[in-house]
């Protein structure tokens, strides 16, 4: 575990109220921009992800922008599950409890129409939606207790129907679609609030190099529509909303014409 580079930031007081989130995957792409976002929202972070060297950049960044401590980072690998509650724990310490939680690590790895390649699905599920079972179960569970909090899920438009391509990217995406929405309807009841996030095309180091891309949206507009969708209490964003019409075609699309799809 590795603790943070900066002190723990100031903790919230009567007078002085202060948001607290936890972001997995904070160190590019949606992540960051969420970080930045949150930040000049009011929001203390504690930013995880595997990259050191940028998560210390962004926090530097974030403070700098905001005048004080306002964002920490933790060296993570989410496929390290054994250290999720220590680290959960050390964070909740920093920053004095939480409001908010976002899980957004996520990685797509090249394979092709012709390839069934283990490892590299292996490698997907587990930083897909192993992780996300290691981080949001406890949290669930603590928020549950509180009867408060935000678990904010960063899934895919990927994961609405079984594709061609990439099979491990679209189940693990289908997996975390359908576990955010358990968590949804069991924690409702508790007054805890699930948002899942289906982006389509973002411009992302994940997606850099692909082809035939369209609708491609920066990271900072995916982020500002993340963030109106959790003022709002939103339950399912598709990021842009454009994507929920296509999705909704392609949910409905008779399997012998959809087999014949090749994207």
């Amino acid at each position: 575990m590795k603790k943070p580079r900066s002190s723990p930031p100031p903790r919230a007081t009567p007078l002085l109220p202060r948001k607290r989130a936890i972001l997995i995957g904070a160190s590019s792409g949606i992540g960051a921009a969420l970080a930045r976002r949150l930040a000049r929202e009011g929001y203390t972070l504690a930013l995880l992800a595997r990259r050191e060297a940028r998560l210390s950049a962004l926090c530097d960044e974030i403070n700098a922008a905001c005048g004080e401590i306002r964002a920490i980072w933790y060296a993570h690998d989410v496929t390290d599950y054994g250290s999720v509650q220590g680290l959960l724990q050390k964070a909740l310490a920093d920053l004095g409890g939480l409001d908010l939680f976002i899980y957004d690590s996520g990685i797509t790895l090249p394979g092709g129409f012709k390839h069934y390649e283990f490892d590299k699905d292996l490698r997907t599920t587990e930083v897909n939606y192993l992780g996300a079972l290691a981080w949001l179960n406890p949290v669930a569970a603590m928020f549950q207790s509180l009867g408060a909090g935000q678990i904010v899920g960063i899934s895919s438009v990927g994961g609405e129907r079984g594709r061609v391509s990439n099979p491990a990217y679209q189940a693990s995406k289908a997996a975390l679609t359908s576990y955010l929405e358990s968590l949804r309807n069991r924690l409702t009841r508790r007054g805890v609030h699930v948002l899942t996030v289906k982006p389509g095309h973002v411009s992302t180091e994940m997606t850099a190099g692909q082809k035939g891309l369209f609708w491609v949206i920066s990271a900072d507009q995916a982020a500002a529509d993340i963030w109106k969708a959790i003022r709002k209490h939103r339950q399912v964003i598709y990021v842009p909303a454009r994507w929920a019409l296509v999705m909704f075609i392609v949910r409905n699309t008779p399997s012998f014409i959809f087999r014949q799809v090749n994207f």
